[in-house]
């Protein structure tokens, strides 16, 4: 596995994202007009449930801590901390650095980095491997993976090359118009998601595919929630994008507990490998 360093900056990922997301999440209106760089209150609260849910993911991840089963959780955040950097390089011209969240906001990205740059060396210098254990998926959740791959990896394209006023950029389908700072940084977000989940389209162990699914459902509920705070935003009559961008988070989330209620979410099956594993050797 990883080394006990990577593990803890993991942890520190996951405390920092959830003080950081917290302020965003639940004072989006006062901390709006203070942000890193001009964004809504709506737009503020959706990257708080980025943060929440980033939380999530590394807490589970660094508690569980076995590379067979949380390497694609641990690819995403590794992703999304080194893109959401480069978006700000590529902005720094526009970053409002007067308030602490806006500080807060860029050390969070800078030990997310470092935590990214460590966890990436140990791979190389480790080369953990990757076994076979427990139920295998089927083809339709492979399926599934492969469906989410797509769109998301279009989201994300889409959003890191599309110029203001493009279709989608003027509120056709996230109900504000966005900059184009806050539109790479919602790209970024979009394609580490596509990238993460790319390994699932060819994973034969559930348990993996099941331990992405928990570690990803903070962001699904999070962001999920931010919408219907501001739901008044959305123009579903004229506007039908709106739509998509409440289709898409709900069926992500309404299912997915049906399957953890009856698969489970990774760890019974790695678990299982583990006391199979140690009765082996008796």
């Amino acid at each position: 596995m990883l080394s006990g360093i990577s593990r803890v900056l993991t942890y520190a990922c996951a405390v920092l994202y959830a003080v950081l997301g917290a302020l965003l999440f639940l004072l989006p209106e006062s901390l709006a007009p203070v942000f890193a760089w001009k964004v809504t209150p709506f737009m503020t609260m959706t990257i708080g449930g980025w943060c929440l849910g980033n939380a999530w993911l590394a807490w589970m991840s660094a508690r569980r801590w076995q590379w067979r089963l949380v390497y694609s959780g641990l690819l995403y955040l590794w992703l999304f901390g080194l893109l959401e950097l480069a978006v700000l390089f590529v902005f720094r011209a526009k970053m409002k650095l007067d308030h602490p969240i806006a500080w807060l906001y860029v050390w969070t990205l800078a030990v997310n980095g470092l935590t990214a740059v460590m966890g990436m060396a140990d791979w190389l210098r480790m080369r953990p491997a990757l076994e076979r254990f427990g139920p295998e998926t089927t083809s339709w959740q492979r399926g599934f993976a492969i469906a989410f791959v797509i769109f998301v990896a279009f989201l994300g394209l889409y959003g890191l090359i599309a110029r203001i006023g493009w279709p989608g950029t003027n509120g056709g389908i996230f109900p504000e118009e966005m900059s184009a700072f806050t539109l790479r940084s919602f790209a970024a977000f979009y394609f580490s998601l596509a990238v993460a989940a790319l390994p699932l389209t060819r994973e034969r162990n559930l348990a993996v595919l099941l331990n992405h699914s928990i570690v990803n459902y903070g962001l699904v509920i999070f962001i999920t929630v931010a919408a219907f705070v501001y739901i008044g935003l959305f123009d579903f009559a004229r506007r039908l994008g709106g739509l998509l961008y409440f289709a898409a988070y709900l069926a992500v989330a309404i299912p997915l507990p049906i399957a953890f209620a009856k698969y489970g979410t990774g760890l019974r099956d790695e678990a299982h490998r583990l006391n199979a594993k140690a009765d082996s050797r008796a």
